[in-house]
């Protein structure tokens, strides 16, 4: 896995967040990156032979080897700039019985694609529930 040097997102964030006119009640609007890459590999059965009629008169071929490939295919799990924080989440921030991880506008989440709902109100962004934040990118440096 390629070591990438994180880029403070925040004041960029920051001002787009602040042009944007709405206030979330309960959801993460994000800006998504780009795909993430991963190898997968993928198996096929593979004959030699023809396929046959049985007594049943089905077209049926045995199967006595398995290939397998390597693919280079999108991760199920993107990454995405944080626009807006919800008005639930600060909250529940505030409050001390919470145990939530700070997630700040400009911070760099993961989160599962699929569960991403889009927002067609503010040009390539997603809304993202908290329990659906996979991770926080942070530096280690």
């Amino acid at each position: 896995m390629g070591e990438e040097k994180i880029i403070d997102q925040s004041p960029l964030a920051q001002d787009v967040s602040n042009k944007i006119k709405y206030e979330f009640v309960d959801m993460f609007l994000v800006k998504p990156l780009d795909p993430i890459k991963v190898s997968k590999t993928f198996s096929k059965p593979v004959s030699e032979e023809t396929p046959k009629k049985d007594k049943n008169g089905v077209e049926a071929v045995d199967f006595d080897k398995v290939e397998t490939e390597v693919k280079e295919v999108d991760s199920d799990f993107r990454k995405g700039v944080v626009l807006k924080v919800p008005y639930s989440y600060e909250s529940a921030l505030k409050d001390e019985r919470g145990c939530f991880m700070d997630i700040k506008i400009g911070d760099v989440i993961v989160f599962r694609e699929l569960n991403a709902k889009y927002f067609d109100l503010v040009k390539d962004t997603r809304l993202v529930k908290y329990y659906e934040v996979i991770a926080v990118e942070r530096d280690n440096d």
